[in-house]
């Protein structure tokens, strides 16, 4: 069958629309820490987190030894290298970044919290849309822990 230019040039548009609003979603209300912790990663395999209790959607803590103030500054400076990466929030004990993909500018979020009393900061990173990240948010916070531990600030 063949498809006429008008056809094609319509369904073109609606897949530029698509992707181009798709990919400003709203962020998500369950961002930030509630009871203690970051948010549960959601169904979709497009989230890591240091406080999930699913172990496909699991990643280590950053634990560190030292001055914790030293660190949460170290740290904030790593996240802001990454690249298409914004620091959104930060505050003594939490951090929330937005990345965007390189071709189509999706969003994940990224989203570190203090815990000077266990000696660790909580990670978690979740695409707002779609449902696979091929690995982008666990290679994203491994990123982050190699740039630690290269600036000594990492055991």
């Amino acid at each position: 069958m063949i498809k006429s230019p008008m056809i094609i040039n319509t369904m073109t548009g609606a897949l530029m629309l698509s992707l181009l609003f798709g990919c400003n979603a709203a962020p998500p209300s369950s961002l930030g820490v509630t009871d203690g912790r970051l948010a549960p990663c959601p169904d979709k395999p497009n989230c890591v987190a240091s406080d999930s209790e699913d172990e496909a959607k699991q990643i280590e803590p950053l634990r560190f030894e030292g001055d914790q103030t030293a660190i949460w500054a170290a740290l904030q400076d790593a996240v802001a290298g990454l690249p298409r990466t914004t620091i959104v929030t930060v505050d003594d004990t939490y951090l929330h970044a937005e990345a965007r993909s390189r071709i189509f500018g999706f969003i994940d979020d990224l989203e570190f919290q203090l815990r000077p009393e266990e000696r660790l900061i909580a990670l978690r990173s979740a695409a707002r849309t779609g449902r696979s990240d091929f690995g982008v948010n666990a290679a994203r916070l491994e990123d982050v822990r190699t740039r630690l531990k290269n600036d000594g600030v990492l055991p």
